[in-house]
C-alpha cells in the first residue's frame, strides 16, 4: 500500500513475542503510536529476576509511553488512556478488555487472533490447530465487542500447516503475516473503506486454555493423532505422561500395541508403545533434565524398556 493514508493516533496493547512484529510494522508506518499497554513486570526463571514483556522491551527502544496496569478498570488507568486521545486501539495477544477500555477510541478497537475465526475462539488457537491435525489455519483481525473473539471480521489470511509442524514453528511462520495484517487493517480503518463482516455462528469452535489435563498424552488417540498432540504442545507446555515430556515424534510402520504405555528401544530407535499402536519418539525431556534427542536418551537408559 502507498504511504499516503490518513495518519492515526494509536494505542497498542500486547505482551509476548507474537505481538512485537505488528508493533514494529506500525512503528515504521505513517501512524503515530501514542502509548503502549502491556503486563506488569514480574519475577521469572530460577533466579526470580524481574522480567519485562517482549512488547515492553520493543516499546522502550522506540521511546513510547508505556502503561502497565494491574487492573484494567482502574480509574487512573482509564483516565491516562483517555488523555492519550487515540483514534484507534490495536490489541495483539494481550488480555480480555472491559468495554470501558475498548470503547474509548472514536474508531474502536481491533484485535489480531491466531486462527480463521470463528474457528478456534479462545486462548490457544495455534496449539489446537496443530493438535487437531489441521492442514491450514490463518489469522483474523476483528473489531472488539462484548464477548471474547466474537466481533465483526475486518481481514483474514490463510496459512498452510506443513506436515510435522510444531506449534512453535507455526507461530514463527505466522509472525510476518500478523505484522502485515495489523498494518493493513489500521490503514483500511483509517480510510474508512472496509466492511466488517459478522462471524458465522454455525462454524464456531473453541481453543481452550492449555492445562495439566489436556496436556497429558491421550492414549485413546490413534498414532497419527498422538503425534499431532505432541507437536501441538511443542514448545509449551509440552505433552507429558508420568515424569517425561515429549516434544517430537513420528509415525512408524512398525506397530507394537501394548496394554500399558512403555518406551522400547528397537533398531536403535525409541518407540512409545500403547494400546492403539506405536509412535517413534525423537525428542523428549525427563523431569529435572534438559531437552534431549531420543539417541541421547537411549544412551542413558539402563534397560531397553521403560514402563510409563
Amino acid at each position: 500500500m502507498s504511504s499516503n493514508h490518513r495518519s492515526l493516533k494509536i494505542v497498542y496493547m500486547g505482551t509476548p513475542e507474537f505481538a512485537v512484529p505488528p508493533l514494529e510494522a506500525l512503528a515504521a508506518s505513517q501512524h503515530e503510536i501514542v502509548g503502549v499497554v502491556t503486563v506488569a513486570d514480574k519475577p521469572a526463571g530460577r533466579g526470580r529476576k524481574i522480567q519485562e514483556s517482549a512488547v515492553k522491551k520493543a516499546a522502550k527502544v522506540h521511546g513510547y509511553k508505556i502503561l502497565q496496569p494491574t487492573n484494567l478498570k482502574d480509574d487512573e488507568f482509564i483516565s491516562e488512556l483517555s488523555d492519550l486521545q487515540a483514534d484507534l486501539f490495536v490489541v495483539v495477544a494481550f488480555r480480555m478488555l472491559p468495554k470501558m477500555v475498548w470503547a474509548i477510541p472514536e474508531l474502536g478497537t481491533f484485535n489480531l487472533h491466531g486462527s480463521l475465526l470463528p474457528k478456534y475462539r479462545g486462548a490457544a488457537p495455534i496449539h489446537w490447530a496443530i493438535i487437531n491435525g489441521d492442514d491450514k489455519t490463518g489469522l483474523t483481525t476483528f473489531l472488539l465487542d462484548e464477548k471474547i473473539d466474537t466481533g465483526n471480521i475486518v481481514l483474514q489470511r490463510e496459512q498452510e500447516i506443513l506436515p510435522n509442524m510444531t506449534t512453535g514453528e507455526l507461530h514463527d511462520a505466522l509472525l510476518p503475516l500478523g505484522a502485515d495484517m495489523v498494518l493493513e487493517t489500521a490503514n483500511t480503518i483509517a480510510e474508512g473503506t472496509f466492511t466488517a463482516l459478522p462471524q458465522e455462528e454455525r462454524l464456531v469452535s473453541h481453543a481452550p486454555k492449555l492445562n495439566k489435563e489436556n496436556s497429558r498424552l491421550d492414549f485413546s488417540k490413534s498414532p497419527k493423532e498422538l503425534v499431532a498432540q505432541i507437536h501441538g504442545l511443542n514448545p509449551f507446555p509440552g505433552a507429558y505422561f508420568g515424569d517425561i515430556k515429549f516434544f517430537r515424534a513420528a509415525l512408524t510402520q512398525e506397530q507394537n500395541p501394548s496394554a500399558t504405555p512403555k518406551l522400547d528401544v528397537r533398531n536403535k530407535l525409541l518407540m512409545l508403545d500403547y494400546k492403539k499402536g506405536s509412535v517413534q519418539i525423537r525428542e523428549l525431556k525427563p523431569s529435572g533434565k534438559r531437552l534431549m534427542s531420543a539417541t541421547d536418551f537411549i544412551n542413558g537408559m539402563k534397560t531397553n524398556q521403560i514402563e510409563l
